[in-house]
């Protein structure tokens, strides 16, 4: 389930501010985004994985805390990234 090296460059691609950027807030948000998709479908087959479920809600917690400090110190960074995430209505 974990994403891999290739997955993960793919990912912070389309997101990261500078070529060596691989932690900003964009970029963290955009990998908990794919690592909850991909919970969410495990969870679907599987619904008694319960450790699977405990990840998932650590990861939107997680991501949660980043969109909150983003919204924060950019609100039109945090505007633009949900439009393309589609993470929110």
């Amino acid at each position: 389930m974990a994403l891999t090296k290739e997955e993960k460059a793919k990912l912070m691609g389309g997101y990261r501010k500078s070529e060596r950027d691989t932690g900003s807030s964009e970029v963290q948000v955009a990998l908990l985004s794919e690592q909850i998709r991909r919970l969410t479908e495990h969870l679907k087959a599987h619904k008694h994985d319960y450790h699977s479920q405990r990840g998932l809600m650590q990861a939107v917690g997680q991501r949660k805390r980043h969109l909150r400090y983003l919204h924060r110190t950019n609100p039109q960074g945090y505007s633009k990234l949900i439009g393309q995430l589609g993470i929110r209505g």
